[in-house]
C-alpha cells in the first residue's frame, strides 16, 4: 500500500507527528508494535509551549477532560521542605501559564482522541526495515510478515533503542548518567502542593508532583545497583531512609511503603543525534534525542519537532518526495539548535541537583541559591524552560548565577520579557 506519511512508534513523539501532520490534510499511518497502551512512569508533564500546541491540536481539551492537574510552580526545595528556588509560572504570558500533568497513558489517550480523519493507527504492527530506491532515498517500510508500506516521508518516533535510526545509519551522542531514578506512583496519598518539586538532598534528587486521583508521582535518585535484588526488609529500611533524608516526605512514608514493591527503576542519559534526518527521513522524540527528566523537558520536545517538522513541510505545499526533501534539511538545522540548548538547559539542571561530589554540591547549591534570590535570570530560566522561547545565559549571567559576580540587575525583570 501507499501513503504520504507513515510514523513509527505511538508514543507521545509519534502521536504528535500523526497529529501534526494530519492536520495539514496529509495520509497517516501510524503504526505501533504494543498491542495496547502500557502504563510506563515518563512524560507526564506539559511545559507552557506545548500547551499551545496542543490547544491548536485538541488535544489539551482532552487531557483537561481527563482530569489533568494544572501545577503553577517549579520549586527546588530543601529536604524539610524550605523553598530555595521557585519559579512562579504565573508570571509569564497568559495562556497556558502553568504546568498540566497527568499519566502517560492518559496522556497517550488524549492524543488517540485527537487524531484527525485522515490518520490510520494500527497496533500490533512490528517495522522491520526501510524501503529504498535506487539513489538511497528512503522511500517507505517493511512490516514484519512482509508487507511494504510506501510513504513521501517516513517518521522514526520509536523510541531509544530506534531500529529504524539504526537502519538510516544515523548516530545517537549518547551518555549515561551515573545514577538511577526509583519511579513509584503513590496511591490514596496526602495532598501535595500543586507544584512540580524537587528536593534536594545529601543522596540526591527526590522528585514529587500530584496526579490526578489522589496520585502522586514520587522519583528518587538511586545508585546503579543500590536496589538490585533487594527484599521487603532492605525496601523498608530504604523507605525509612528516604524519608529521613528528606522529612518533607515524611507524611507520604505509608504511601511510599506500598508503591516500593512495585517501583520501575529506570536508567537515566541525554543524548543528541548528530543528524536527525536523510532523505525521506526523520527522527522525533526519543529516537533522535534524550535528556534527563528533572526539567520536564523530554515530551515537550517531542511535540515542538512535529510542530517544527508539520510547520516547515506546511511551507511547501503538498506533501511530495520532492517538497519532502526540501523541507527536511531545513527542519534539521531549526531544531538540531534549539535541541542542543534544551540538551544543555536539561543537563544544568539536572546537574545542580544530582551530582554528588563535592565540586558538584558546592556549584549546584550556590547556584540554586542565586538563581533562586536573582528576578532576572531566574525569569530567563523559567522562560527557556518553558518553552516560550530561546533566551541563553550569557557567561557573566554565569557568574552570577554562582555568585562570583553581584548583578545590579537582579531584581530586574529581563528587559525582553
Amino acid at each position: 500500500m501507499n501513503t504520504d506519511v507513515v510514523v513509527c512508534g505511538a508514543g507521545v513523539g509519534g502521536l504528535a507527528a500523526a497529529c501534526a501532520l494530519g492536520r495539514l490534510g496529509a495520509r497517516v499511518l501510524l503504526l505501533e508494535k504494543q498491542p495496547e497502551i502500557r502504563p510506563v512512569a515518563k512524560g507526564e508533564v506539559f511545559q507552557p509551549g506545548s500547551l499551545r500546541i496542543l490547544r491548536e491540536w485538541g488535544v489539551r481539551d482532552h487531557l483537561e477532560k481527563a482530569g489533568a492537574l494544572r501545577l503553577d510552580r517549579l520549586v527546588a526545595r530543601d529536604p524539610d521542605g524550605t523553598a530555595r528556588m521557585t519559579l512562579d509560572y504565573g508570571l509569564l504570558p497568559d495562556d497556558g501559564n502553568w504546568l498540566l500533568a497527568h499519566d502517560y497513558p492518559a496522556i497517550l489517550r488524549a492524543f488517540t482522541d485527537a487524531l484527525p480523519p485522515s490518520v490510520e493507527l494500527r497496533r500490533g504492527a512490528l517495522v522491520d526495515d526501510l524501503l529504498r530506491n535506487a539513489d538511497g532515498r528512503v522511500t517507505g517500510v517493511r512490516l514484519r510478515g512482509g508487507e511494504e508500506v510506501g510513504a513521501a516521508l517516513v517518521v522514526a518516533a520509536d523510541g531509544i533503542s530506534s531500529r529504524l535510526r539504526k537502519s538510516a545509519e544515523l548516530g545517537l551522542d549518547r551518555r549515561e548518567y551515573p545514577h538511577r531514578l526509583v519511579a513509584m506512583e503513590l496511591t490514596e496519598a496526602p495532598s501535595v502542593d500543586p507544584d512540580f518539586s524537587a528536593y534536594v538532598t545529601p543522596r540526591g534528587l527526590r522528585l514529587r508532583y500530584a496526579l490526578p486521583g489522589r496520585r502522586v508521582r514520587l522519583y528518587a535518585q538511586v545508585e546503579p545497583e543500590e536496589l538490585r535484588g533487594a527484599d521487603a526488609e532492605a525496601i523498608d529500611r530504604w523507605v525509612l531512609a528516604l524519608v529521613r533524608d528528606t522529612p518533607a516526605l515524611a507524611p507520604l512514608q505509608d504511601a511510599v511503603r506500598a508503591a516500593a514493591p512495585h517501583r520501575q527503576t529506570l536508567p537515566v542519559s541525554r543524548a543528541l543525534a548528530p543528524q536527525l534526518t536523510v532523505p525521506g527521513l526523520v527522527l522525533v522524540g526519543d529516537s533522535g534525542h534524550i535528556v534527563h527528566p528533572m526539567a520536564a523537558q523530554g515530551m515537550n520536545s517531542a511535540v515542538a519537532d512535529a510542530a517544527c517538522l508539520a510547520e516547515l513541510l506546511g511551507e511547501y505545499g503538498e506533501l511530495t518526495a520532492a517538497s519532502v526533501d526540501r523541507a527536511l534539511p531545513d527542519h534539521d538545522r531549526r531544531r538540531h539548535a534549539e535541541l542542543a540548548m534544551v540538551g544543555r538547559t536539561s543537563h544544568n539542571a539536572a546537574r545542580m541537583v544530582t551530582d554528588l561530589s563535592w565540586q558538584g554540591r558546592l556549584l549546584g547549591r550556590r547556584a540554586l541559591r542565586h538563581t533562586g534570590t536573582n528576578a532576572r535570570i531566574r525569569y530567563t530560566v523559567m522562560h527557556n524552560m518553558a518553552g516560550l522561547g530561546a533566551h541563553p545565559l550569557t557567561p557573566l549571567d554565569r557568574l552570577h548565577q554562582i555568585g562570583l559576580l553581584p548583578d545590579p540587575r537582579a531584581r530586574q525583570q529581563p528587559v525582553w520579557a
